[in-house]
């Protein structure tokens, strides 16, 4: 009897109807039905690929060094980085291009282009080699390696990162940063770092 009345207090709560999935089901699929997605960036227009190469090659900007050295590394591929973004303020795209050499990735150069109507304008230029371009957070940011004598190409020992942002006209300088690098990491003997004994 116990049993039955239990079963019956049960039976009662359900159907009054207050609580259980029952109420919300057809009100939340009626909501999602006319939901319409919100813009985000996500939606903007992707940026248009360029043939970086192509613009290098005839752009009287880039020096002849840099041009003799743009070659593929395998088959088509050149030793390039391409970054798209915007970061001259205009109304098209800007695109950032890093010439390496195929080896040990070392950067020659490192240029700017501004897109204006159907073609595209050198804004910056760089070659003061190893040298390293990126957009971040809407400004450019270039990175030099510098090495004292003796140093491996892979162990500097010490770089300029400086930010620049577009003034209107051209590339100002914003701010400058040296980092001092440690000879204790990748010391010139190039021997490993002593493995702890087994416990």
């Amino acid at each position: 009897m116990a049993g039955l009345a239990a079963f019956g207090l049960l039976a009662t709560g359900c159907s009054t109807g207050g609580t259980g999935t029952r109420d919300e089901g057809e009100a939340h699929t009626d909501k999602v039905s006319h939901a319409s997605p919100t813009p985000t960036a996500a939606t903007e227009a992707p940026f248009k690929k360029v043939n970086a190469v192509r613009l290098l090659k005839a752009d009287p900007k880039v020096s002849e060094r840099v041009k003799a050295d743009l070659k593929p590394c395998v088959k088509d591929e050149y030793p390039i980085d391409v970054s798209y973004g915007h970061i001259t303020g205009a109304t098209g795209q800007d695109v950032v291009v890093n010439v390496m050499t195929c080896g040990d990735a070392v950067g020659l150069g490192a240029y700017v282009y501004r897109e204006d109507g159907s073609s595209y304008d050198n804004v910056f230029t760089s070659e003061e080699a190893p040298v390293y371009a990126e957009i971040d957070r809407g400004d450019l940011v270039v990175t030099r390696q510098m090495y004292a004598k003796g140093d491996k190409p892979a162990f500097a020992s010490s770089e300029i990162v400086t930010t620049y942002r577009w003034s209107g006209t051209k590339f100002a300088k914003h701010d400058q940063v040296e980092n001092d690098f440690s000879k204790a990491v990748g010391n010139d003997e190039g021997t490993e770092a002593p493995v702890p004994p087994s416990p």
